[in-house]
């Protein structure tokens, strides 16, 4: 399979974010992708209202990228707000699929850490999610999820062999030790590989210094022998990279992190 890496730098204009994925969707297929992967957000970026920005997940705007992975025949991930039944939103992943198929996946656990409070303003999902492509099983998770093993775990479970991670990742000391190590260690809990695609660092110092998580680049693949495949730098970067994923079954063979996992009460 062939995975895309667009690490981008969303704003606060739904439709310019639009174009944004149009145009980096368009050069991930003139390499060859199968799947191309968007941060959190990729709707719009974290420090503003989201109510007004939500849509639902057969709205204009997932339309529109589900338009997109029909005419350049790839998967594509990406970040969105959908409403919520309480009056909050969703963090949702739209994942489109080139015959025109959408699934989305609501991020179950919410960043409510380092001073900020995602539960304010965004409900949690309640359900894990695997989709197909090429063929093959890929599990979504999406950014403060790197935190908790259990959902991949879960996720290599029910056959993911590659775990996407959309993320906008907040700034801090530290934050960006803590991006990398957790990329590599969720690969090597339940060897598959992982696909952590942020945020790049925003161009506007202003933005750069809110407290909401607005990214920090520093995109990771990893295999699921936790060896790092590529890694990004801060700025906006898009590309596409060949991954095996018969080396899944092998990790799982020799690791046996799967087969040997004991329930403690």
């Amino acid at each position: 399979m062939r995975v895309a890496m667009a690490q981008i730098s969303s704003g606060t204009d739904p439709a310019g974010n639009l174009a944004t994925i149009a145009a980096q969707t368009a050069r991930a297929a003139g390499q060859g992708a199968d799947i191309v992967v968007f941060p959190e957000a990729a709707m719009c970026r974290f420090g503003v209202a989201l109510g007004p920005i939500a849509q639902p997940l057969d709205g204009p705007w997932a339309s529109a990228v589900v338009e997109l992975a029909v005419r350049h025949r790839l998967t594509v991930v990406a970040g969105m707000f959908t409403p919520a039944d309480d009056g909050r939103v969703h963090n949702t992943v739209l994942i489109a699929g080139p015959d025109g198929a959408r699934t989305g996946y609501h991020k179950i656990h919410l960043y409510d850490a380092f001073g900020f409070a995602e539960s304010a303003t965004v409900a949690p999902g309640d359900r894990l999610v695997t989709v197909g492509v090429d063929g093959h099983d890929v599990g979504i998770a999406t950014c403060y999820d790197l935190r908790f093993p259990d959902q991949f775990v879960g996720l290599a479970e029910r056959g993911a062999d590659l775990i996407v991670v959309p993320t906008s990742w907040g700034a801090g000391p530290g934050k960006k030790e803590q991006w990398r190590t957790l990329a590599t260690a969720r690969a090597l809990d339940c060897a598959s590989y992982v696909a952590a695609v942020g945020q790049a660092l925003p161009d506007d110092p202003a933005v750069r210094a809110e407290k909401a998580p607005t990214g920090i680049g520093f995109s990771q693949l990893t295999d699921p022998f936790g060896s790092v495949i590529a890694t990004f730098g801060e700025t906006a970067d898009t590309n596409t990279f060949d991954v095996d994923l018969s080396a899944v079954a092998k990790a799982r063979a020799q690791l046996g992190v799967l087969a040997n996992r004991t329930p403690i009460s």
